[in-house]
């Protein structure tokens, strides 16, 4: 916290308050041994002025210390972090043992940090490994279930179709997090970004009679097309996931640049609405035997924070729920052409 001069000059006479208070008692009687002794006031004050002098002299002195001390603390709790300055201030003897404790502290916090970040490289890599050594086996079973039409391998299927969403979405949480997150932001066609997302959800929402409604003339955005992809798939996800009847709207504003995704679901009650981007934050429709993770909307949130794009939701009970994703950064073209 940064503080004014006359904040530090108040903190430094807080500290030295004992030595204030004990030069007022001498002070004091300097004056009452004068005073007995029926000394001339004109050397009594003689001598307060040279006193008063020569401390004035010494709180300068002292005072330009604290001041350099404090600097130079305050630069080393900013830099903490990543080294420790073993360049001190001018300090007491009692100071130099506080700063050797702080720099055993520093080195033992420091070896903490470096075990905990290569351990945290290692379960990465291990899981993004297995994230993509598992898509193996399902797209095997995807091909062996295909030529089958029975109605267990229909259902099956649906369930493959959900094993491979969760997996990709440890893919993208774990890439998020990653150094490297390979965010590319170049002019986006929306409509075939949202015509391939609808393609994967195609067989869903034939198994459950859902009706798509979506406006198909072109737009352009400055996105990431693969990361909104993604957003558009978990938004996709949801509606489907909590929709028995009805259909699917999806629609364009092209005056105020946003995608918007609308439901005739069960939607979301009032008391969970705040809270529906948090981690892990299920809501009652997820415990209300939905299996919801609580990760997709906060990834989603995490996306487009990184796309510099936004995200409202607006819901009711029983009416359903709209989704409208923000695409401030835009270019609008038609037909191939800028406008």
């Amino acid at each position: 916290m940064e503080r004014s001069f006359w904040g530090l000059l108040l903190e430094y006479f807080k500290g030295k308050i004992t030595m204030l208070a004990s030069g007022l008692v001498c002070a004091a009687i300097f004056c009452g041994v004068f005073y007995l002794y029926s000394l001339p006031l004109e050397a009594v004050a003689y001598a307060l002025v040279l006193c008063a002098t020569f401390l004035f002299i010494i709180f300068i002195r002292s005072f330009k210390n604290f001041l350099d001390k404090h600097r130079a603390l305050t630069d080393i709790k900013d830099r903490i972090t990543v080294e420790l300055d073993r360049q001190w201030p001018k300090s007491t003897f009692i100071e130099k043992d506080y700063q050797e404790i702080l720099t055993c502290f520093y080195g033992y916090h420091r070896q903490l940090m470096e075990k905990n970040d290569a351990s945290r490289t290692e379960m990465m890599d291990y899981y993004t490994m297995w994230a993509h050594q598992i898509k193996t086996p399902i797209a095997a079973m995807n091909l062996l279930l295909r030529p089958s039409h029975t109605q267990e391998s229909t259902a099956l299927l649906g369930e493959l179709f959900k094993i491979e969403q969760y997996v990709d979405m440890v893919l993208s949480y774990l890439r998020l997090d990653s150094d490297s997150t390979d965010f590319i932001i170049a002019p986006c066609p929306l409509v075939k970004t949202v015509q391939e997302s609808i393609h994967k959800y195609a067989r869903i929402f034939v198994m459950k009679k859902i009706g798509l409604n979506f406006q198909e003339e072109e737009f352009y955005v400055l996105s990431d097309g693969k990361w909104l992809s993604f957003v558009i798939e978990q938004i996709l996800s949801n509606a489907l996931k909590y929709t028995k009847e009805g259909s699917v709207t999806i629609t364009i504003d092209r005056k105020q640049p946003a995608l918007i995704i609308s439901d005739t679901g069960i939607g979301i009650r009032p008391d969970d609405l705040p809270r529906i981007f948090e981690k892990g934050f299920t809501g009652y429709n997820g415990r209300s035997g939905q299996k919801s993770t609580g990760l997709g909307l906060y990834l989603c949130r995490r996306i487009l924070d990184r796309l510099s794009h936004t995200i409202h939701i607006t819901s009711a009970p029983g009416q359903g729920t709209s989704v409208r994703i923000g695409l401030d950064t835009y270019r609008n073209v038609r037909f191939g052409r800028e406008l």
